[in-house]
C-alpha cells in the first residue's frame, strides 16, 4: 500500500513539475538556479500551474465541464504507462547516429541560436506537414485534435508513438543542419514551452491573439485555428513559436472574428470516448484498407493525405478548403485532387 502511494505521489509531483523545488526546499540549497538546468527545473511547474488556474477560472465562471478534460486526461495517463522513455531514446539514437554528420559546426551563441530556431522551425514544420499529410502518420496525430474543445490539458493528448516519431525527424533534420545537442535542447526546452501555452483556452486568455504579437509570433489563436475542423482553417498554422515557414509556404491563416472556431475533426466520434480519439483514425484506415481494389489502392490509403479516395471522390483538407472558397466568394466549384 505504501508503494502504491508513492508512486501515485511521485506521478502527481511529476505531472505537477515540482520535483526540482521539493528538492531545493528540502536541502535549502537554491544554488542549482545559477545553472541552465536549475532554470529548466524550476519552470517546470509553469504549464501545469496554468492549467490549474484555467479550471479554477472555468469553475468559478460556471464554464467547467469535465468532458473537456476527460479525454486529454485519460490519454496522458495510458501515455505514463506505455511511452515514458521512447521519445528520450529516439532523441538520443539520432544524435549517435547523425551528429558526426552534420553540414557545419554552431556553438552555444546568440547568432547560431537564432540560427538554430529556424532550423527547428522548419524541422517542426516538416513533421507536423506530414502528420496532417500522410494518413497513416495522420493516425498517430489525431488524437491531439480529437479533443472538442481547447484548454491546456489538450498539450498532453497525444497517441503514445508520435513524440518519438516527431522527435526523430525533428532532431534528424536540425542535427544534420549542424544544431548542436546542447543548442538543440535549449531551443527544445523553449518551444516545448510554448508549444504548452498556445493550447491555453478561453477560460484563461479569451482572445489568444496576444495584440501586436499576433503578426510576429504563432499566437494561442494562431494554434486554436490550428485545432479547428472549419474548412477554411483546416490544415494551417503548422509552425509553433515563429510562424516563417508557414509564411513561407502559404499555410498561415488568421483567426476570422465572424467565423467562431469549432474543434475537433472532421470524422464523426464519439464525445469524449477514449478509445474511438485513440484507436478510432487507424480503425478507419483499416477500413479503407480492406476495401480497397488491389494493392496499390491499398498502400496510397496508408501515404495519401486524410481523405483522399480511390474512387477520386476526394475529402483532403485541401479540396475542402479550396470549394469551401470558391463557394464563399459565388465562383463556379472546380475540382481539385
Amino acid at each position: 500500500m505504501t508503494d502504491i502511494l508513492q508512486l501515485l505521489v511521485d506521478e502527481l509531483t511529476g505531472f505537477l513539475g515540482i520535483h526540482h523545488w521539493m528538492e531545493m526546499f528540502r536541502s535549502g540549497d537554491y544554488q542549482s538556479l545559477l545553472t541552465w538546468k536549475g532554470i529548466q527545473g524550476a519552470l517546470s511547474p509553469l504549464i501545469p500551474l496554468l492549467l490549474l488556474i484555467e479550471l479554477i477560472r472555468g469553475s468559478l465562471y460556471r464554464n467547467f465541464k469535465v468532458e473537456n478534460y476527460k479525454l486529454p486526461f485519460l490519454t496522458y495517463i495510458f501515455n505514463r504507462f506505455v511511452s515514458r522513455y521512447l521519445s528520450i531514446s529516439a532523441v538520443a539514437y539520432c544524435i549517435a547516429l547523425f551528429e558526426e554528420h552534420a553540414l557545419l559546426k554552431t556553438t552555444l551563441t546568440w547568432y547560431w541560436f537564432l540560427y538554430g530556431y529556424v532550423v527547428w522551425e522548419l524541422a517542426h514544420f516538416v513533421y507536423h506537414y506530414l502528420g496532417h499529410k500522410v494518413r497513416l502518420l495522420w493516425c498517430l496525430h489525431a488524437t491531439h485534435h480529437a479533443p472538442e474543445d481547447m484548454n491546456l490539458s489538450v498539450t498532453y493528448a497525444h497517441f503514445f508513438l508520435e513524440a518519438p516519431y516527431a522527435d526523430v525527424i525533428r532532431t534528424t533534420i536540425c542535427l544534420l543542419l549542424g544544431v548542436n545537442p546542447p543548442l538543440l535542447f535549449l531551443i527544445m526546452f523553449i518551444d516545448g514551452t510554448w508549444g504548452s501555452f498556445i493550447h491555453v483556452g478561453e477560460n484563461l486568455l479569451k482572445d489568444g491573439r496576444l495584440g501586436f504579437l499576433n503578426g510576429i509570433l504563432l499566437t494561442p489563436s494562431h494554434h486554436r485555428v490550428h485545432h479547428a475542423k472549419n474548412p477554411l482553417y483546416m490544415d494551417t498554422n503548422f509552425c509553433n513559436l515563429l510562424p516563417i515557414w508557414d509564411k513561407a509556404f502559404g499555410t498561415l491563416q488568421t483567426e476570422e472574428k465572424e467565423l467562431p472556431i469549432e474543434y475537433g475533426i472532421s470524422r464523426q466520434i464519439r464525445r469524449g470516448h477514449f478509445g474511438d480519439a485513440y484507436f478510432g483514425e487507424f480503425y478507419a484506415l483499416f477500413n479503407d484498407i480492406r476495401r480497397a481494389p488491389g494493392l496499390k489502392n491499398k498502400l496510397l490509403y496508408v501515404v495519401m493525405p486524410p481523405g483522399w479516395s480511390h474512387t477520386g471522390d476526394h475529402k483532403t483538407a485541401k479540396v475542402v478548403r479550396h470549394n469551401y472558397r470558391q463557394q464563399a466568394t459565388g465562383e463556379p466549384v472546380a475540382q481539385v485532387s
